[in-house]
């Protein structure tokens, strides 16, 4: 070996770069699922942080940003392809994941209703404003939720342990994430870990695709505000305005239409079809199979 191929091998080498040359044991925690999660999670967290409220189209804005940062960290640090967030599938999955938040809320609204739970009238405010208001805001929500807790966090725990372990631990972190909103407490939490996060890590199990997620999300929510229901325990200026009667457990009491039996149930039920769905299509990973 000659002195030039010495120092070649001499800088190309050592306990700070590892075989393939790409940054050691740093580039090594950087890569593996959980280093690369926490990456993308500070980056759309931040994102999230600093768009989740503003004025007018801000909102959109910093979904589209997030979405940005999240290809990013996966393709430069985890360094792996992004099918899931593919556009030439993003309108269709987005519209059929929407028809089905839509749908979800419209018959849990209905039935809280026909038992008495809720009762509406007309709030009289611009239609316009409202409805432009709600769609911007839930818009950056739904995005920037679903890459966080199906994009990142479930993809990543799922290498690890495996698509059961994942939806499990995703959906509790998704129930303690609201357990600090209005009307909070320990059933409403449980609510939106079953109804909420099982419902929505199932939805992606099965389509593997975070358009349609965010699609269902969007709907959730955006259908919920324009009502007047409580998002979460967050009371919107809707297109009506929302009268509660009877029992909590009926109407969801101050969290809203989350903390109620109703969508609960429906939506174990939605969670458990798209398990069986995602199964059999081959959506459903063990843990040696999620590692490679």
């Amino acid at each position: 070996m000659d002195t030039t191929s010495a120092i070649r091998h001499s800088a190309g080498s050592g306990p700070d770069r590892d075989r393939d040359g790409r940054g050691g044991r740093w580039g090594r925690i950087a890569r593996s699922p959980l280093g690369w999660m926490l990456t993308g999670a500070v980056g759309v967290g931040l994102v999230s942080a600093l768009t989740a409220t503003g004025p007018g189209p801000v909102p959109v804005l910093g979904a589209v940003a997030a979405v940005a940062v999240y290809w990013l960290v996966m393709r430069r640090v985890a360094q792996r392809p992004t099918p899931e967030i593919a556009r030439s599938r993003a309108g269709r999955e987005a519209l059929l994941g929407g028809g089905i938040g839509l749908g979800f809320i419209l018959v849990s609204a209905l039935l809280i209703t026909a038992f008495g739970g809720y009762s509406f009238s007309w709030a009289g405010d611009g239609f316009v404003s409202v409805v432009w208001s709600a769609v911007a805001v839930q818009i950056g929500a739904a995005v920037t939720e679903e890459l966080l807790f199906r994009g990142l966090a479930l993809q990543a725990l799922e290498r690890l342990w495996g698509s059961g372990a994942a939806i499990v631990i995703t959906s509790l972190f998704f129930g303690v994430a609201h357990l600090g909103a209005p009307g909070a407490n320990a059933w409403s939490g449980v609510a939106i870990a079953l109804e909420a996060g099982v419902l929505l890590g199932a939805a992606f199990l099965w389509r593997r695709n975070i358009w349609f997620v965010v699609g269902l999300h969007f709907a959730w929510n955006t259908t919920q505000e324009l009502l007047g229901i409580p998002v979460s325990g967050h009371t919107p200026e809707g297109l009506f305005t929302v009268d509660v009667h009877g029992s909590a457990l009926l109407n969801g009491g101050d969290f809203g239409l989350e903390a109620s039996i109703v969508p609960v149930l429906i939506g174990v039920a939605l969670a458990v079809s798209m398990l069986v769905l995602a199964h059999r299509n081959g959506g459903i990973k063990s843990r040696r199979r999620a590692g490679h």
